[in-house]
């Protein structure tokens, strides 16, 4: 491996995990001041069944009172994670003209007002950027989240910063009365999911929105009724992928070699939870390629069809998960670019997910019901029965409306939330559950085996 960055269990997966934990709850601790000290999940030793149970380590605050929404005002946004020009990885950048064209097309009625990033390079070209496609609207910038969240004007905050920043920015904004749209991940692992969680439980009035944006498409939604309808009788298996075919390998984003620490980037605040490492311009930029900042296609990618079918089946908890994965043509890429997961719910349903960054033909979206079968893989839903059941149940087809570009129609979704204050699609409550695969998901594959939930008492251990 051409990367020397040392190589420990992902934070959350594995005996490493309590001295992240301390990590993360020193960095929560110093973007929040006087914030509670958030837990997480704590590791057995190598070989021990039990990871033990999930406890606050005290109750949440209550937050800062909210801005108050005025009648036709517009939303200003702030966005904590910029990144880079194109070729760079570049989400906040994306959201922040996306939320401008919003604007321009009198959608809703936004600003993005303010930006805060770690590196000097992108605040600039940002800034930039946004004021000139957005004319007459300054655009502040910011090293320290923590400023940015101190201000008085600002309704919202999106917040694209790599995985491991996700909990504490997330809970940071929280308490500090902004609504949120969180990028998934919801965060890097269990622990740090169940700490947003506690906090947004404990703040209802505050909105979380996990960017899954497809949970918008209408024919999940349609599934959903049809299966609590009893059209198909129980549910008892589906599958679902992500799978694309990147002939040089996966997130190579550009970074600049000449990068200084300190003075080009904040390194030591960047590392954050993950306690102090060797500065790396690539690191910085390719994240998502190694183990220790990211789970990679599963994180990443699977998230994104994992939410709205599990939102569709609504199948409760997700209790038993086992995966597999490997390394077959990006053999540089720490994490892997083939996966296989097969999770358990509650009520016993069984689905199955891919993913890949080196074969584009995935599974068809299906749901397989006692007495039919939900295909979900185009924009419709589509019911087949059973041969057993061909007389009883109609084949069908129930057709849905195009929303368009299923990310825009999540960012207004959130918009509309904050000036409706009604739950989000992609809500904090989902989001965890999704983190409950994300998470065993990642455990089974680099440490071997089947991983077991147990959502009343909050504990993950060895299968």
């Amino acid at each position: 491996m051409s990367h020397d960055l040392p190589l420990p269990s992902n934070p959350g997966h594995g005996h490493e995990f309590s001295e992240s934990r301390r990590r993360f709850l020193a960095s929560a601790a110093a973007t929040a001041a006087g914030a509670m000290a958030v837990s997480a999940l704590t590791a057995a030793p190598a070989k021990a069944a039990p990871l033990s149970a999930w406890r606050p380590q005290e109750p949440a605050r209550k937050a800062k009172a909210r801005v108050a929404l005025k009648d036709g005002e517009a939303i200003r946004v702030g966005v904590i994670g910029i990144g880079g020009s194109p070729g760079a990885c570049a989400m906040g950048m994306g959201h922040c003209e996306a939320l401008v064209n919003i604007g321009k097309k009198e959608k809703e009625k936004v600003e993005v007002v303010a930006v805060c990033d770690l590196n000097n390079k992108y605040l600039e070209q940002g800034k930039s950027r946004i004021e000139k496609s957005q004319p007459g609207v300054k655009v502040d910038t910011y090293r320290k989240s923590a400023e940015l969240l101190a201000r008085n004007d600002i309704h919202g905050v999106v917040i694209a910063t790599p995985e491991h920043w996700h909990a504490a920015n997330a809970i940071e904004a929280i308490y500090a009365g902004k609504d949120i749209y969180v990028e998934k991940p919801m965060t890097l692992n269990l622990g740090m999911a169940m700490d947003l969680h506690h906090v947004a439980q404990a703040n209802p009035d505050i909105i979380v929105q996990v960017g899954a944006q497809k949970t918008r498409l209408p024919n999940y939604h349609e599934a959903r009724k049809l299966i609590q309808s009893g059209y198909i009788g129980v549910p008892t298996f589906s599958q679902t992928s992500y799978c694309r075919n990147s002939k040089d390998g996966e997130w190579h984003y550009g970074f600049d070699k000449n990068w200084k620490n300190g003075e080009d980037i904040d390194w030591d605040a960047w590392c954050g939870p993950l306690g102090p490492m060797p500065f790396d311009p690539k690191l910085f930029s390719q994240w998502r390629r190694y183990r220790k900042t990211s789970t990679g296609i599963i994180g990443d990618l699977l998230v994104h069809v994992v939410t709205p079918l599990m939102l569709a089946l609504d199948q409760g908890w997700p209790t038993r998960v086992v995966a597999t994965g490997g390394h077959l043509v990006d053999k540089d890429m720490e994490n892997h670019d083939n996966i296989n997961i097969a999770v358990q719910f509650e009520t016993g349903h069984q689905m199955l997910v891919a993913g890949s960054t080196c074969n584009q033909t995935g599974l068809e979206t299906l749901i397989r019901g006692h007495r039919g079968n939900i295909y979900l893989g185009g924009s419709h839903c589509v019911v087949r029965p059973e041969q057993q059941f061909s007389e009883e149940v109609e084949q069908k087809t129930v057709n849905c409306p195009n929303i368009g570009d299923d990310q825009d129609a999540h960012r207004l979704g959130w918009l509309q939330s904050i000036r409706t204050r009604e739950k989000p699609m992609s809500s904090v409550e989902l989001g965890l559950k999704v983190m409950v695969v994300v998470d065993l998901a990642t455990r089974s594959m680099w440490e071997g085996g089947a991983f077991s939930f147990d959502p009343k008492a909050l504990t993950a251990i060895r299968a």
